[in-house]
């Protein structure tokens, strides 16, 4: 594409050199630079790509934009721009020819639900016959294929890549889990969405947003700022969590119209007569176009609101009840979420992802009402990340389990031991009595915690305690295939080392 074109896609404050220059290819990374390409120097939270220019250069890089001004060769073209994020969204939506205009684009944003209510889209909108992409936490899928995902919502450059190979491929609707992060760095700035969901919002990411009324901001702007502009706003809409507290305040705010989901019946999608079991959740929902009997395999209250906001989604884009009720069935399991680990011995394992005070508590609720003998809750805090959300989440596992094995995550940059202290001042406040491993070893009665770094050694601890008609939870990473210490990512599955495990205790024929 010619570097004229691309520069009318974006407010260029300084320009200098060359407008005639063919752009085959656009650039954040000044590593991946090849010859014709263009970089962009967006300033990272590590490093600014400001520094990089005279690498990307280097490797071939024909025009370069920056938010600072720049001198150098004459036959580089170099544009100056206010926002160099915003630049990279409108320069990538533009080479790519603008996917989202092909597409039916639906964002789910919030602080959980995110990816279990993309999976039942994506179960809905297959059992209607339509051609489906996912991009979110766990992976980027379409057409058969499937790709690890670093983050949540890819990069801009990356993201219209990818929907213009999902476009190309024939998909027809794209289901997008929508990040506060790529709200902020104007990830999903040029992407035009037909629907857009808020699930809810509750602590989370303080890291980076600081506070809450940051972070929310950044939620809602996927429904203020995101729907009911360009060409789409016509037809957008809408699915709001109205049972949450910033729901409420986001459906008075939106301009398009709004669907609004919970258990009563002031909302347009809601549920009635909901039965929770440990292999299930059954209902009624109803909605403008008609009622329906749902049964899910998925677990827990919480999934209910899960169920409500893919209902929310189908009904608003004229789907049938049919096909609703067919992709709920469909879907038995998400990866990481409440995802059961067989065995035969008597008691139930679920690995989850619950990283969050309101996500943990939200799970352990769940499983307390579920279970007819003990909870046990094995899990740690991740490093580099919110530090004051550890002692809520150990007050959460203190309160609702009647074992509590604190561990390590994901430590990151940090010492395992100081994010397990903040964890225990929280737990210890609720379970006074501290076990050690030597008094686990032939099971416990009383409440109670214990500490061990080892995530290995703390899922044989937790499941080793464990009886007939005992749940264990072994929460914070759920899907996870990796375990990162220092800066060093190293296998590690949850659901893995359960399985070990529990294939060792029932050979050695574990009784209780």
């Amino acid at each position: 594409m010619k570097l004229s074109l691309l520069l009318k896609a974006v407010p260029v404050t300084h320009f200098v050199g060359p407008e005639d220059q063919i752009i085959d290819s656009i650039y954040y990374d000044s590593r991946a630079v090849t010859p014709g390409g263009l970089f962009v120097a967006i300033p990272g939270h590590r490093s600014d790509g400001y520094g990089y220019i005279d690498e990307a250069i280097e490797k071939g890089a024909v025009a370069i934009f920056t938010e600072k001004g720049w001198s150098g060769r004459s036959s580089i073209s170099v544009a100056q721009v206010e926002n160099a994020r915003l630049a990279l969204a409108a320069l990538s939506s533009a080479f790519y020819r603008d996917p989202c205009r092909e597409l039916c684009m639906i964002g789910i944003t919030g602080t959980n639900g995110k990816t279990t209510t993309a999976y039942l889209l994506e179960s809905i909108l297959n059992a209607a016959g339509l051609k489906v992409g996912v991009i979110g936490t766990i992976n980027y899928r379409f057409g058969g294929q499937s790709f690890t995902s670093p983050v949540t919502t890819p990069e801009s450059l990356d993201l219209m890549q990818l929907l213009r190979n999902m476009a190309d491929s024939g998909v027809t609707h794209v289901v997008l889990e929508v990040s506060s992060h790529a709200l902020d760095l104007h990830r999903v700035a040029f992407c035009g969405f037909d629907v857009g969901v808020f699930t809810n919002l509750s602590r989370d990411h303080l890291d980076y947003h600081h506070d809450m009324d940051a972070y929310w901001q950044c939620k809602r702007e996927l429904c203020i700022g995101r729907l009911g502009v360009g060409p789409k706003r016509k037809r957008a809409a809408a699915v709001i969590n109205w049972d949450d507290p910033r729901g409420k305040e986001l459906c008075a705010e939106v301009s398009v119209p709004c669907l609004r989901t919970g258990l009563s019946e002031d909302c347009e999608i809601w549920a009635q007569g909901i039965t929770l079991t440990k292999d299930a959740v059954s209902g009624k929902v109803r909605t403008p176009k008609g009622k329906f009997d749902f049964t899910s395999s998925l677990v827990g209250k919480h999934n209910v609101y899960n169920v409500l906001s893919a209902t929310g989604v189908a009904i608003a884009l004229g789907l049938p009840l049919q096909a609703i009720q067919k992709g709920i069935i469909n879907l038995h399991w998400v990866p990481g979420r409440l995802e059961c680990v067989t065995n035969d011995l008597g008691f139930s394992v679920f690995v989850d992802y619950a990283h969050t005070p309101d996500a943990l508590e939200n799970v352990l609720t769940v499983l307390r009402e579920l279970t007819s003998g003990r909870v046990i809750t094995i899990f740690g805090c991740g490093g580099d990340r919110d530090k004051d959300k550890r002692p809520l989440m150990g007050i959460a596992a203190g309160r609702l389990s009647d074992l509590v094995v604190l561990t390590s995550d994901n430590p990151r940059t940090e010492a395992p031991e100081d994010i397990l202290a903040s964890i225990v001042e929280g737990t210890a406040a609720v379970q006074t009595h501290q076990y050690e491993f030597h008094e686990l070893a032939i099971g416990f009665e009383t409440p109670g915690y214990v500490v061990e770094p080892d995530r290995r050694k703390a899922i044989a601890m937790g499941l080793s305690a464990a009886r007939s008609g005992d749940t264990v939870i072994i929460a914070g990473k759920g899907h996870e295939t990796y375990q990162i210490i220092d800066e060093t990512s190293i296998p590690f599955d949850d659901r893995v080392e359960a399985r070990k495990i529990l294939q060792q205790l029932s050979a050695a024929g574990k009784k209780h």
